[in-house]
């Protein structure tokens, strides 16, 4: 260890500093030994840990551009307002949804350097130890269940105090304080929300309290854990790109640039080991090589999208667009899964709301001008305030038709999010798809989640709804909510009330699904290696086999951070 340490400060010692590069022209070499195509989540856990190796080149392509100093991304409280339909933002839609009255819902996807992490709402949830051994059992890998999986919980996380100093809602047996990505508290008081929820779960056993609910089991109610330091959003490019590692020689970042297909070594061959990417809506192209592997970390809809353009897919749907199939892999783009969910606001009796900044320009700016001095105040806080999960009444006949899809006795079917607005959502069974709309790579991809398609689906988040109002009929809200955006009762109205206004929370996965070595479904091996050829993986949430019961960010972080490690292990001691 102590030479290999040596040999590492000589290898940087005799390299150029690293950098972020705008342009392909600033590239000082176009072969690197691994190419990672996206630096969302996923893609900055390899970013740092590939690089660990001194004697490997990476380069990491981003389709989005840098995030210095854009302040809209920096302050936690102003989530809500950097997605969708912004510059930060894909500005996807869905195809039209059937269940929802045929309305077409946005999906946000993160454009920029931190994928999603730049954009999102920050809740940190690992998802429950039924997740990830349902993984294990899934894929035939032992390594995902959760007793193997802590390691890397602990390479990931950071646990830090918020900015108010609390440190009494966590329970810090359970988390790791010596990781990359800061995980925190929320750093400024809400008494209206929080002293009414706790009290809620004194006076009614449905919902129990849950002091930390990321020790594997998560059911109940309690605070909510969030991406933030020092009242700074801590997105993957914050923590995983931080100055202390991209100024590593053998680390290359190349932002604003496309990528349209991977290429194979040569004709007739399934070794990819070539990018194409433009950066300038496709006017010209560039190739860069990957020489050891290349790992397509686009996130859950542009791997699949890019894979797909590469020839990798249903044959019969690539033909029928004329893109030359290079290996027939049917499940590519398919068991696209979201979390629907469904806001509830509520007009209720208090002056301490976010809507007083709202009216009150002065105000605002107050508010603003203590965060840019202090990194204090409202501004320092993802919108959600406590979180709750929680199981519907498994003795209905609906379970006896479509079983339970949850991952265990200790899953949420639902979750409750206080904050802002009051949300519902649920964790769907429906399978949709991601579809090439055309040939050109630059175009959009066709995205059906077909939500709400599934009559569980609908039950479930009726009985969420239903859940809610008792809660919020317990002794603790009296005075406090005064009237809420819907009065339907019956199954026929909530319905109704859902296909007007039910959309997604930004969580889509599943589309290039892992599963066991030698299945004739999925599209990676619980390695991420793609079935049936060389020199490619996936690695980001495009992978989950099921989707997480939790916020996808963290559990897709503890991906990342296993994927790194089965990397490093198939080309250990390689340093050609």
């Amino acid at each position: 260890m102590q030479l290999r340490n040596c040999l590492w400060n000589l290898v940087f010692a005799y390299q150029a500093s690293a950098a972020i590069y705008h342009s392909f022209d600033e590239l000082k070499q176009n072969s690197f030994d691994f190419v990672i195509v996206g630096g969302g989540v996923a893609g900055n856990v390899l970013a740092n840990r590939l690089p660990e190796n001194p004697f490997w080149s990476v380069l990491v392509i981003e389709a989005g551009g840098p995030i210095d100093n854009v302040t809209e991304l920096m302050i936690p409280a102003m989530a809500p307002r950097v997605a969708p339909n912004t510059r930060f933002d894909w500005n996807f839609s869905t195809t039209p949804q059937t269940a929802l009255n045929n309305r077409s819902i946005p999906v946000a996807r993160g454009f920029a350097l931190g994928g999603s992490s730049s954009i999102n709402f920050m809740v940190y949830t690992r998802g429950p130890a039924d997740d990830f051994n349902r993984l294990a059992s899934i894929t035939g890998d032992e390594g995902w269940s959760w007793k193997n999986i802590l390691p890397y919980i602990a390479k990931n996380e950071n646990f830090n105090s918020p900015a108010n100093g609390n440190t009494t809602q966590f329970d810090p047996s359970v988390h790791s304080f010596t990781g990359i990505n800061s995980v925190s508290l929320a750093g400024f008081p809400h008494p209206d929300i929080e002293n009414r929820v706790i009290q809620a779960t004194q006076e009614s056993a449905e919902f129990p309290f849950r002091h930390d609910m990321n020790s594997g089991n998560h059911l109940g109610i309690g605070w909510t854990q969030e991406t933030v330091k020092d009242g700074k959003r801590s997105s993957s490019a914050v923590s995983y790109l931080g100055p202390q590692f991209i100024g590593r020689p053998n680390l290359n970042v190349l932002v604003n640039a496309r990528v349209t297909r991977l290429l194979t070594r040569e004709e007739g061959s399934v070794a990819f080991t070539r990018v194409e990417l433009t950066q300038d809506a496709g006017n010209s192209f560039q190739q860069v090589t990957a020489t050891k592997e290349i790992i397509l970390s686009a996130r859950s809809l542009m791997s699949p999208h890019v894979l797909l353009h590469s020839g990798i897919g249903d044959s019969e749907d690539l033909t029928t667009l004329g893109i030359k199939t290079v290996h027939h892999l049917p499940s590519v783009g398919k068991n696209l899964t979201e979390h629907p969910f469904v806001p509830n606001s509520f007009q209720v009796n208090s002056n301490n709301t976010p809507d007083n900044a709202a009216r009150d320009p002065a105000l605002a700016q107050q508010i603003l001008d203590e965060w840019t001095a202090n990194k204090t105040g409202p501004l320092v806080d993802a919108p959600p305030v406590m979180i709750g999960w929680l199981r519907a009444n498994e003795s209905h006949e609906i379970f006896d038709r479509f079983g339970d899809p949850s991952a265990g006795n200790n899953s949420a079917h639902f979750e409750f999010v206080f904050g802002r607005l009051y949300r519902t959502h649920t964790f769907s069974i429906t399978g949709g798809t991601l579809r090439l709309n055309t040939s050109n790579p630059l175009d959009n991809p066709l995205i059906d989640y077909q939500m709400l398609s599934s009559e569980f689906d609908r039950f479930i988040l009726r009985e969420a709804i239903r859940s809610a109002r008792r809660l919020l009929s317990l002794p603790a809200w009296n005075g406090f909510i005064l009237s809420a955006t819907t009065n339907a009762t019956t199954d026929e109205e909530l319905d109704q009330y859902f296909a007007q206004n039910a959309r997604g929370i930004a969580h889509p996965v599943s589309t290039a699904a892992m599963s066991p070595r030698g299945a004739s479904w999925g599209v990676v091996d619980p390695d991420f290696k793609v079935k049936g050829v060389g020199r490619l993986r996936v690695v980001d949430a495009s992978t989950f086999p099921k989707i997480p019961t939790a916020h996808t960010q963290a559990p897709t972080y503890i991906l990342a951070e296993r994927a790194a490690d089965l990397i490093k292990e198939t080309w250990f001691g390689d340093t050609s």
